[in-house]
């Protein structure tokens, strides 16, 4: 299996969100990495919907 095909940035920055080694994400087949993107992206919109919820 070859790398992702992604930036320096952008593996550094995911490993972070994810909470994963980079030598883990850099390895990760392709549909697990999409799917783990989606679960955080959601975790995000949960969070900000929240705040907005709180705000008025």
């Amino acid at each position: 299996m070859r790398p992702l095909q992604i930036s320096p940035d952008t593996a550094v920055k995911l490993a972070e969100a994810l909470q994963v080694p980079l030598e883990r994400l850099m390895h990760m087949p392709q549909h697990i990495l999409l799917q783990k993107m989606m679960e955080l992206a959601k975790q995000e919109k949960e969070a900000s919907e929240g705040e907005s919820k709180e705000q008025d």
